[in-house]
């Protein structure tokens, strides 16, 4: 009678660790479930808030290019005036100037007329192609007439 109850008790202790241990893994499931799910939320969330915000940046950028279009544009037609025009130049290109200098504080107009002439040389032959043919200037005409920058004054 002693082994019987001695098995039983061993029984009943095997029988409650395993119901414990079951229990057990169940909490721990359930919460790793209830994590997985909570992440997954926030990725998704994430995803459609960046999704959302790279639309509109996109959105932001196209506007911001087509104001500046329609800036070049307007100053290309105020600029064909023939007085108006030399004057409007020159107040633009002084703009553009102070701009650069405020951003610029160690460098100097060289600097600048320097910067525009590279970075021009580097469109002209799209912009000379726009031109109606018997407007066109020769490239070797134009780059002529460009400043000459040494390149260390340029890259300072």
């Amino acid at each position: 009678m002693l082994r019987l109850i001695r098995f039983v008790f061993r029984l009943f202790r095997s029988a409650i660790f395993l119901f414990v241990l079951a229990v057990g893994l169940g909490v721990a499931l359930l919460q790793t479930s209830l994590s997985l799910a909570s992440a997954t939320a926030q990725v998704a969330t994430l995803s459609a808030n960046a999704a959302t915000a790279a639309a509109l940046h996109k959105k932001q950028m196209a506007k911001a290019i087509s104001k500046e279009k329609a800036k070049a544009r307007l100053k290309r037609l105020i600029v064909a005036v023939p007085l108006l025009g030399t004057g409007a130049a020159v107040a633009f290109e002084g703009n553009d100037l102070k701009v650069w200098l405020e951003e610029n504080p160690d460098k100097s107009a060289t600097d600048y007329g320097c910067e525009v002439a590279s970075s021009s040389a580097e469109v002209m032959d799209e912009v000379l192609a726009e031109l109606p043919e018997k407007f066109r200037p020769s490239s070797d005409l134009v780059m002529s007439r460009m400043p000459e920058c040494n390149e260390a004054s340029a890259n300072n």
